[in-house]
C-alpha cells in the first residue's frame, strides 16, 4: 500500500481529495509570486486568500481561534502550492518540498505557533505524500499584510529545468 502512495502523482491526490489548486494570488506590491533558481522554487509570503478575498482578519488567540488559524494556515499553503506549481510546470512537477515558514499573527500570550503550523504542514504531506516531509519554523509575529492571521512561504525542488 505504501509503495501504492508513493506512485500517486499530486495532481491525481489532489482530485482524490477533491481540491483544486486556487489561482495564483495576484501580487499587492512590486514582487512575483514565486521563483525558480538553480532547481529550487522560493515562494513569496501567502496570506489565506480564498476567491481573491482574505478569509479572515486579526489575532491569533484573540479574534482568531486556534483551529481558524490552522484552517488559514492550510489555505494559505494550497496558495503557495498553487505559486510553485506555476513554476514547475505544474503540481507534478515538484520534486520535494525543503522548508515551510508559518508567520502567525499572534496576541501577546500565545504560544501555539506550531500547531497553527501543522495545517500547513499536513496539506503538504496530503498532496505531495513522503516528498512532502519539510523542514520547518512557526513564528509568531505582532501583525501581518492586511491584518491576516497567518503567512506561508515555501522552499521546493522542482522536477522542471532551471531559468
Amino acid at each position: 500500500m505504501n509503495e501504492e502512495i508513493n506512485q500517486t502523482l499530486p495532481s491525481q491526490r489532489l482530485a482524490g481529495m477533491g481540491v483544486k489548486l486556487p489561482p495564483v494570488a495576484k501580487p499587492v506590491a512590486d514582487y512575483v509570486p514565486a521563483l525558480t533558481t538553480a532547481g529550487q522554487i522560493f515562494t513569496s509570503g501567502q496570506l489565506p486568500f480564498i476567491d481573491g478575498k482574505l478569509a479572515l482578519t486579526g489575532k491569533v488567540g484573540a479574534e482568531v481561534s486556534l483551529e481558524e488559524a490552522a484552517n488559514a494556515a492550510r489555505t494559505a499553503c494550497l496558495n503557495a502550492l498553487a505559486a510553485a506549481a506555476g513554476q514547475a510546470g505544474g503540481i507534478d512537477g515538484i520534486q520535494r518540498v525543503v522548508k515551510l515558514t508559518v508567520y502567525v499573527a499572534s496576541a501577546p500570550d500565545f504560544t501555539a505557533q506550531p500547531t497553527v503550523a501543522n495545517g500547513a504542514s499536513a496539506v503538504l504531506t496530503e498532496v505531495l505524500g513522503p516528498q512532502g516531509q519539510h523542514t520547518r519554523s512557526a513564528v509568531g509575529v505582532a501583525v501581518l499584510p492586511l491584518n491576516s492571521p497567518v503567512e506561508v512561504e515555501l522552499i521546493l525542488e522542482s522536477n522542471a529545468a532551471s531559468f
